[in-house]
């Protein structure tokens, strides 16, 4: 059987050169390419994978660590990064934390630390200073979706941004008693957004000169479930709103629920916006500030394919990208009903 050894002796270069010019990557001559082409088609050669690695010390797969595979976001956003990583000859292992404090421990302190993967794809997490030394020792290209961590290239939205966008909507429509359902801020040093979304929406409350109480947020978890509990405990505590705003689609749509199963209409008496523009979001006419999340997951896989592209000599500034939102206007907001 042909080895890539077979191929670069009879070209004469190194099996890196060979391995390199098969994959099409930089810093191989158009004209020694053209030549490791021919002379592996002549010898019917084909690469092993395993080959490939031990000749680049490239093991041609990424490493994902998501906190909870299930939910719509992590997948959209794996899926837009996917599709690119393919294409370029890159597989995904996916380390599914399950919102498990142990398992992420297990992750980012052993299995990553083996070295099975050429880059890490981080998803809505900051790392701990004890991950970021796990991280550092790797020794591995680095990028975050979801979060920004200094030295590392990041994509998101601006989730204070986001959330002013929903409450200037829901201000404009004459609302002054807003409810906040959010996620918990017990876990805030792991996840940005849900301290971010809860800041705008206080802020907003603030420069419309409105005083946001305490009883007015409550906790949703990021969860359709989460989301009805939480708009059952808003309307069992008869505090008089007239609109909430849900710091994701899921929520928004449990609180949806809670309101119409309470014998309310929607948004004739309470008023619901979201932030994602969930696959759903539409079904059930949802008003909603929208985010590009496969374009996210896809913008990761490019900054992490240019690092890997590049020269090791020269490395890649880190890059912060922020993606735009939108808001989206449906049926579940609607102006301040006069008192009946």
């Amino acid at each position: 059987m042909t080895s890539i050894k077979d191929v670069a002796r009879t070209v004469g270069v190194s099996t890196a050169t060979v391995s390199r010019a098969l994959r099409g990557l930089p810093r191989v001559s158009e004209e020694t390419r053209f030549r490791v082409l021919q002379v592996a088609a002549d010898l019917d050669y084909v690469a092993s994978p395993s080959a490939a690695s031990l000749a680049t010390g490239q093991t041609r797969a990424v490493g994902v660590v998501v906190p909870f595979v299930t939910r719509w976001f992590y997948g959209g956003v794996v899926q837009g990064a996917e599709g690119l990583l393919r294409d370029a000859g890159y597989d995904l292992l996916l380390y599914n934390l399950g919102g498990d404090r142990e398992t992420r421990r297990r992750v980012f302190s052993t299995h990553l630390s083996r070295k099975r993967v050429d880059v890490v794809l981080v998803l809505s997490l900051s790392p701990t200073q004890e991950e970021l030394t796990w991280l550092r020792k790797l020794d591995r290209p680095v990028a975050v979706v979801g979060a920004t961590v200094p030295g590392w290239s990041s994509v998101g939205i601006d989730d204070q941004e986001t959330a002013h966008i929903a409450m200037r909507h829901l201000l404009a429509l004459g609302h002054r008693r807003i409810g906040y359902i959010g996620g918990s801020l017990e876990d805030q040093l792991d996840f940005a957004a849900p301290l971010d979304r809860l800041l705008g929406y206080r802020q907003a409350m603030s420069s419309a000169g409105l005083h946001a109480q305490p009883e007015w947020e409550v906790v949703g978890d990021f969860t359709v479930r989460g989301g009805l509990e939480a708009m059952r405990l808003l309307l069992e505590a008869e505090l008089g709103l007239t609109a909430v705003f849900a710091a994701s689609d899921e929520m928004a749509v449990g609180a949806v629920h809670a309101i119409r199963e309470a014998g309310l209409r929607v948004p004739q008496d309470m008023s619901v916006i979201g932030i994602d523009d969930h696959e759903m979001a539409e079904f059930f006419e949802l008003s909603t500030v929208a985010q590009p999340v496969h374009e996210q997951g896809r913008l990761a896989a490019e900054l992490l394919l240019g690092v890997l592209a590049g020269d090791p000599e020269h490395p890649v500034t880190p890059a912060v990208v922020t993606v735009p939102t939108r808001l989206v206007v449906r049926h579940t907001t609607g102006p301040l009903a006069a008192p009946r």
